[in-house]
C-alpha cells in the first residue's frame, strides 16, 4: 500500500509542470475552491474570495497548484484565476506613499490583510498600488505579498 502511494505520488510529480519563476494570479471569480488535491473530489481546504493573489507553483492538466500568503499549498481550476494582479497587506500599517521614496507624503495606511491592485513593480524596492478607494500610490515590496 505505501509502495504503491509512493509511486502515485512520483508519478503527480513528473506529470505536473513546474512554473520556474514566480508566477501570481488573482482569483478572478466570485470566489474558488481550494483542494487538497488536483480534483473536485478532494477535500476542500476552503474557499478563496475574488481578488486574492495566488502563487502558481505547478500546474496539472485544467488544475494549478498554488500557495497562499500564508505559505499554504493548495490546488484549484486554472480557470478560476485571471493575470490581474492583486497584493495583499502584510503588515498592521502598510504606507502607501505619494512617490517612491520613504520621504514621500503618506496618501493612505493600510491594515494587514488589505487587498491592493498592484499597478507596477518598480525594481527599486516599490511597487505601485490603488486601492478599491481609488487612491494610487507606491508601497514598499516588503509591506505586501503577491508580487
Amino acid at each position: 500500500m505505501t509502495l504503491s502511494r509512493s509511486c502515485a505520488s512520483v508519478l503527480l510529480m513528473l506529470a505536473c509542470g513546474t512554473v520556474s519563476a514566480f508566477e501570481f494570479r488573482s482569483v478572478g471569480q466570485p470566489s474558488v475552491v481550494l483542494y487538497d488535491t488536483p480534483s473536485a473530489k478532494g477535500v476542500k481546504r476552503y474557499v478563496a474570495p475574488r481578488g486574492m493573489p495566488l502563487e502558481i507553483v505547478a500546474r496539472y492538466g485544467d488544475w494549478v497548484k498554488v500557495r497562499d500568503a500564508e505559505g499554504e499549498l493548495s490546488w484549484t481550476e486554472a480557470r478560476g484565476l485571471v493575470a490581474q494582479r492583486n497584493v495583499v497587506v502584510r503588515l498592521a500599517a502598510a504606507r502607501v506613499r505619494a512617490s517612491p521614496d520613504d520621504s514621500a507624503a503618506v496618501v493612505m495606511t493600510a491594515d494587514k490583510g488589505v487587498l491592493l491592485e498592484l499597478i507596477d513593480t518598480l525594481g527599486t524596492g516599490w511597487a505601485q498600488v490603488r486601492h478599491r478607494d481609488g487612491i494610487v500610490g507606491f508601497v514598499r515590496i516588503t509591506d505586501v505579498w503577491g508580487n
